[in-house]
């Protein structure tokens, strides 16, 4: 009788091997770092040197005066900056705490608690996440023009509480980290649903809601609020950046500078958090 041997093979490589491959992996970070290099770059360009050909990749001579042009335009709109921004901050903070919540809400309900119809509610949404934007925008705008939201900021906000990107992550990740004895333990002790899902539930899948706090600030933070916001006084930041940007060849710096601080934020965010958003990836079977 013949007799196989299951043995972990360890793989093992030369210095040559790792060289080679440090190096591969090297000039694809390098080649892939090209975008935000330029950005930066051309934001601190002289006009002068946008209209280089061969284009330049680094600048040669730096100037702070794209940032000043920038903030010169904005202190001349009958609008302030601050407006701008607030109205951003506005959207930002409650549609993501709203997608936060709900998303949470209907991820644990749907995993741990076995009600007729679940599997058709995941089925569901799951469809939800292959329609592009362009396929709802006109039943959105339908349905936002009956409640009468139309130039409000609930016209942003409430479509973003029903996102179902975040529910789709957050009821995965349930599902790989939360076993059910747990859940049967707490009740046991005596734990109501609510305590369950705020003290035991959200602090476990962190990582989890997290995520769905940064993928959500980069899209509200680049929002313009479409065709459902018409007075300058709702406008976001990046309408009027993006008017900025629009005011022709003479603007070229000062729409770089624009370009470099409405990415920014949502990097810094990211690089604070990625950690975090690889594991609810790998866990959620978003990486697969």
């Amino acid at each position: 009788m013949m007799k196989f041997s299951l043995t972990k093979r360890r793989v093992s490589r030369s210095f040559g091997g790792d060289l080679f491959i440090f190096v591969i992996l090297a000039m694809m970070a390098a080649f892939m770092a090209i975008p935000m290099v330029l950005a930066i770059s051309n934001a601190f360009k002289p006009l002068n040197e946008f209209f280089l050909f061969p284009p330049r990749l680094i600048v040669r001579n730096p100037t702070m005066d794209n940032f000043l042009n920038l903030f010169t335009i904005m202190g001349g709109s009958w609008v302030p900056l601050s407006r701008y921004l607030l109205n951003s901050l506005i959207i930002v903070f409650f549609g993501t705490a709203g997608n936060v919540l709900f998303a949470s809400l209907a991820a644990y309900a749907i995993s741990k608690h076995k009600f007729p119809g679940a599997n058709l509610f995941m089925g569901m949404i799951v469809l939800s996440l292959m329609f592009a934007r362009e396929v709802t925008s006109i039943p959105n705008y339908v349905i936002i023009a009956s409640f009468g939201w139309i130039n409000s900021y609930w016209a942003v906000i409430v479509p973003s509480w029903g996102s179902t990107l975040g529910l789709y992550l957050m009821k995965n990740f349930i599902d790989a980290m939360i076993p059910d004895s747990l859940l049967e333990a707490a009740r046991i002790d005596g734990a109501s649903e609510w305590r369950i899902f705020w003290q035991l539930v959200m602090p476990i899948v962190k990582p989890a809601w997290l995520t769905m706090i940064i993928l959500l600030f980069q899209e509200l933070w680049r929002t313009t609020g479409g065709n459902f916001i018409y007075s300058e006084e709702l406008r976001t930041l990046p309408s009027a950046l993006g008017q900025i940007v629009s005011g022709g060849v003479a603007r070229q710096g000062v729409g770089a500078a624009v370009i470099l601080l409405m990415m920014l934020i949502p990097i810094i965010v990211f690089l604070i958090n990625q950690s975090r958003i690889l594991e609810t990836m790998g866990t959620s079977g978003m990486a697969n």
